[in-house]
């Protein structure tokens, strides 16, 4: 099986940075897409950020500038900086695995690490 842990998650006030982290362990082969959403309490879930193989990356236009997805192996990164109250939310790591050499990949989720920007 695959285990999916975020961390980093917490209070800040507005204009501050924080740095959230993830990490897959357990059957994991090769990963693929690495991605972190977040979701507010009535309202879908929704990608902040998505790093791809080969290198490139994504952003919702609301973080563009100032959050950055960084891969690192089996761990994924979202540095946030100049947050904003609109930014406070559940954030959720995606990971796309693959457990071996001829399996299919699937997405497991952490179970999220809340965010708060308030002053």
């Amino acid at each position: 099986q695959v285990q999916i842990v975020e961390s980093g998650g917490g209070l800040v006030q507005p204009g501050g940075s924080l740095r959230l982290s993830c990490a897959a362990s357990g059957r994991v082969f090769d990963i693929y897409t690495m991605a972190w959403y977040r979701q507010v309490p009535g309202k879908q879930r929704e990608l902040v950020a998505a790093s791809f193989r080969g290198g490139r990356t994504t952003y919702a236009d609301s973080v563009r500038g100032r959050f950055t997805i960084i891969r690192a192996n089996t761990k994924v990164h979202l540095e946030m900086n100049n947050l904003r109250p609109e930014d406070t939310a559940v954030y959720y790591c995606n990971q796309d695995i693959s457990g071996g050499e001829h399996e299919d990949s699937r997405a497991y989720w952490g179970d999220g690490t809340l965010v708060t920007v308030s002053s």
